[in-house]
């Protein structure tokens, strides 16, 4: 197996959801990097450090971890011990419309505050959603109530990011949208400083201070974004390479392992149906 010990679960009726299940992952390495997705996992065993934002944290078996859209974040074992997890991506258009259900217009995904938890209750309730899932035998109307029934739980459960939270300076978002704009195009540092007048210097040092990674981390993270979007239905890896500005298919190969401890080959390479995975036994109570 190219990528040992882990497992991509998809199904065309939950266009909206992916999962990785991720039975031994003690060798795995994530550079920092973020998902266009909502993401929500469950630790099943052994020990992790995890990074969210300007927060830092040791979590273990039993805690679920949750990353809001675009959120620089990282989790990597602890001393190459035994790592399991299960990590549900979520599309964030579809799960603000959960959160402000019958507006009628369509309402942007607003972050939620808390990005670890140690509910006993939703651990089991997303280890439970984990097993309905990917059940062989499971019907996909019983997939769709279930996942409705749990991601509306979920955004009753917790709170959104406050109105006091703080802001992005101006000219940060600016350069982070210029970024994400021309992410495939063959973009240098004076290009990005010069579209929002700062000196090259300043904005390396205030972009990754607001951020959490440079100007050019933020611009390998959204082409990898890119490259997972083109993945996903299957286009050849070459061609998603070029596409998405990078070098070649080594060049992706090399920082997508680097970024998400997995291929793009192995990424790519899940059938569009329900497949059946080794259960990971539920995790011991820290």
């Amino acid at each position: 197996m190219e990528v040992p010990m882990s497992h991509y679960w998809r199904h065309p009726a939950l266009a909206h959801l992916e999962i990785r299940n991720v039975e031994d992952g003690r060798t795995f390495s994530h550079a920092r990097h973020s998902h266009s997705t909502f993401s929500i996992g469950a630790i099943m065993q052994g020990q992790s450090t995890y990074l969210n934002g300007d927060s830092s944290r040791l979590i273990s078996a039993g805690s679920v971890v949750l990353m809001n859209p675009g959120v620089v974040h990282a989790c990597n074992p602890v001393h190459e011990q035994p790592w399991a997890y299960r990590m549900f991506y979520v599309d964030a258009q579809w799960l603000a419309t959960l959160q402000q259900p019958g507006s009628g217009t369509q309402k942007d995904f607003v972050p939620f505050a808390q990005t670890y938890s140690a509910d006993v209750s939703l651990f089991d309730e997303l280890d439970d959603l984990y097993r309905t899932l990917t059940a062989s035998d499971c019907p996909p109307n019983i997939m769709q109530g279930a996942t409705l029934g749990f991601f509306q739980r979920l955004v009753k459960r917790l709170q959104p990011v406050s109105n006091d939270a703080k802001s992005e300076p101006h000219k940060m978002a600016q350069a982070a949208e210029f970024i994400r704009e021309h992410c495939a195009d063959a973009l240098r540092l004076e290009d990005i400083a010069s579209a929002v007048q700062l000196s090259p210097s300043y904005l390396i040092r205030a972009f990754k201070a607001c951020h959490g990674l440079t100007p050019h981390g933020y611009l390998i993270d959204c082409r990898l974004k890119l490259a997972r979007d083109g993945l996903r239905p299957g286009e050849d890896i070459a061609q998603v390479a070029a596409r998405v500005g990078f070098a070649d298919q080594a060049h992706l190969q090399r920082l997508f392992k680097r970024a998400l401890a997995t291929t793009p080959g192995h990424y790519r390479g899940v059938p569009t149906q329900a497949i059946d995975t080794p259960r990971s036994p539920r995790a011991a109570r820290p």
